[in-house]
């Protein structure tokens, strides 16, 4: 954490809404029957089933790659992924304190996958394919007992590793071309694989499920069918489906008490099938291949996680699918409230647009355009439409209630719209595009029109705010230049330049004075009337500020960037009051809500989070 924060009072974290659907087997259910535990970008995060209530984990430096959770709920595991000839690191977490109980380093580059003994005694961990070694690690202890390449050289890269149910000793770990059984022996520190016989049968394995006696096991291919390895003779029983096969790989699966299996396909087909020739029982379509499947006790409920980011419920007798969670799947580049209202916001991605509920962070309303990233929102201020800009060079206007699609500006600049404002008055929109140009266009009943094109800026515009008698506006680009405009006679009123790429522009309230902040790190604050800097602060000490925003009363604002920490300042003194840790990936924007309750802010792992804005003690 960054040496200007450790003092600061922290802001208190209420809601993440955030999932990374794509870690293979990246969701699972605590044993107790009450928890889910999984990941988004570096945290790994605890979410109550009966409250809603999240814990967050903290410790890792970079995406979560692989998480587990012990037969006996006592711990959580989760590995890493890191830069090339650096050491990805495994924690070993303490479920009840919600602290690290040991972190385990040995893997370079990347943990691909990890598996604890029935008992607790052992985790087993897998490296990526850079790394490619098998450890045996004592949870107790915390020392490695042992560990070997995870498979020949003839073979391909290991993907998956699984522990047996009923003894500590034994483990199954597969890959591109390698099934193999480990047996540990203690005594001489060592780990003995022997490769499983498939005869002519190729096959790359992304997941493993142990029958609960341990007698057979099955592994999931990317050819879309099962194999069923026997346990101790490491023979090939069977396989199948052999006409109907799973679309686009079986990707995740589970063993039922009844034997059945549950089995998720990379098409996003979540499927109940027989043991015996893996017949389809039961099949449901998902949004988004399937990445895991857990089941909750004896699975008479279990969970499923989608690439989509969406995180389904079933109960095992009528097999119906309930969406529990729901998020962006990347990164999300703006957030807006509507004008005077605290009770919704939105947010923008790629492909899509999605309207939440503040109070209950439900999703509400999703606007698709498939294909398209939106790069920034904005209510219009009757609240009668939802203003976007997208990297196509188009500007959308759709209704907040329905989603639907009332107005279309097209080319409206050549390398996309980047920023996006609209005046007071709801007639008129300023938007500026990745050329460098800032156009103003007036909004009728059912068309619109282009009133003035303004060209001063050398790079894309980031940021575009109104000043509230809407006759000028402020502009921050990546030339190093914020330029206030006049919008009635449509020239140049004032240049600011720094050494910097803006990113964000703020006016004060009173508008006599607007901060800005970009990639040196600075926050500035400048006269509007003659553009002289009046103040700098140093607002991080690593990586760009993306975003700020200021209160309605004008004393305080808040900045997020590159660093991940969330901080409030006080505008007058320039002290920063507050810090925020929870993001695990780069802040792209926030906003403190209009009632001054919440501060929404967003971030390139997908994340969404909500913070509980600092009340002043009276």
């Amino acid at each position: 954490m960054s040496g200007d924060t450790e003092d600061c009072p922290q802001l208190e974290l209420e809601v993440v809404i955030g999932f990374n659907g794509h870690v293979f087997s990246g969701m699972v259910a605590h044993p107790d029957r009450e928890h889910l535990i999984y990941c988004l970008g570096c945290n790994v995060i605890i979410k109550s089933l009966l409250t809603n209530k999240q814990d967050i984990l903290y410790g890792h430096t970079n995406n979560v790659s692989c998480v587990t959770v012990s037969k006996s709920g006592r711990y959580v595991a989760s590995g890493q992924v890191t830069f090339m000839g650096f050491k990805a690191d495994v924690i070993i977490w303490d479920f009840s304190k919600k602290c690290i109980h040991a972190r385990l380093q040995l893997h370079k580059a990347k943990v691909e996958a990890i598996a604890f003994s029935p008992r607790d005694k052992y985790l087993v961990t897998l490296g990526g394919q850079d790394d490619s070694t098998v450890v045996v690690w004592n949870v107790e202890t915390k020392e490695a007992i042992c560990g070997s390449p995870a498979s020949a050289h003839s073979a391909g890269h290991c993907l998956t590793v699984q522990f047996c149910n009923n003894t500590d000793d034994v483990f199954a770990s597969a890959g591109c071309g390698t099934i193999r059984v480990w047996e540990l022996d203690l005594a001489n520190r060592k780990i003995r694989a022997t490769e499983c016989q498939t005869g002519q049968l190729k096959r790359i394995v992304k997941c493993i499920e142990i029958q609960h006696d341990d007698a057979y096991f099955y592994c999931g291919t990317t050819s879309g069918d099962i194999l069923k390895v026997n346990m101790k003779t490491r023979l090939l029983n069977s396989f199948g489906p052999v006409k109907q096969k799973f679309i686009k790989g079986v990707i995740a699966m589970k063993v039922l008490k009844t034997g059945d299996l549950l089995v998720g396909s990379g098409d996003g087909i979540l499927t109940l099938c027989s043991e015996s020739n893996f017949k389809t029982l039961k099949q449901v379509q998902l949004e988004g291949g399937v990445t895991s499947v857990t089941l909750r006790g004896e699975g008479q409920q279990f969970f499923v996680g989608t690439e989509a980011s969406q995180i389904y419920r079933f109960n095992y007798v009528d097999f119906k699918e309930k969406l529990i969670v729901t998020s962006h799947s990347s990164a999300v580049w703006d957030v807006a409230f509507p004008y005077g209202s605290s009770e919704l916001f939105a947010t923008c991605s790629e492909n899509n647009i999605r309207v939440w509920h503040t109070e209950t962070s439900k999703e509400m309303l999703r606007i698709s355009v498939p294909n398209m990233t939106c790069n920034a929102i904005s209510f219009t201020p009757d609240g009668k439409s939802i203003m976007s800009a997208w990297s196509d060079g188009k500007i959308r206007g759709f209704t907040p209630e329905t989603g639907q699609l009332k107005l279309t500006v097209h080319n409206a600049h050549t390398i996309g719209v980047t920023a996006i404002a609209i005046t007071r008055d709801n007639s008129r929109i300023v938007s500026g595009g990745g050329e460098g140009q800032v156009r103003v266009w007036e909004i009728l009943a059912d068309s619109h029109s282009l009133l003035e094109t303004m060209k001063e800026h050398k790079a894309s515009i980031n940021c575009i705010k109104i000043k509230s008698n809407d006759k000028e506006c402020v502009t921050a680009s990546s030339d190093g230049a914020c330029v206030i405009w006049d919008l009635v006679r449509f020239v140049r009123n004032q240049m600011v330049l720094a050494n910097t790429l803006f990113k964000t522009v703020c006016y004060h309230p009173e508008e006599y004075q607007i901060i800005t902040s970009g990639t040196d790190r600075k926050i500035a604050y400048w006269e509007v009337y003659d553009g002289s800097a009046i103040r700098m602060l140093e607002g991080s000490l690593s990586g760009a500020i993306n975003g700020m925003h200021i209160t309605l009363d004008g004393k305080h604002f808040v900045t997020g960037g590159d660093d991940k920490l969330v901080k409030l300042w006080a505008y007058e003194n320039g002290e920063m009051t507050h810090v925020g840790i929870g993001h695990s990936g780069s802040i792209t924007s926030l906003k403190i809500c209009p009632n001054s309750k919440f501060i929404i802010s967003t971030s390139k792992d997908g994340g969404v989070l909500r913070w509980r804005y600092p009340q002043p003690v009276h």
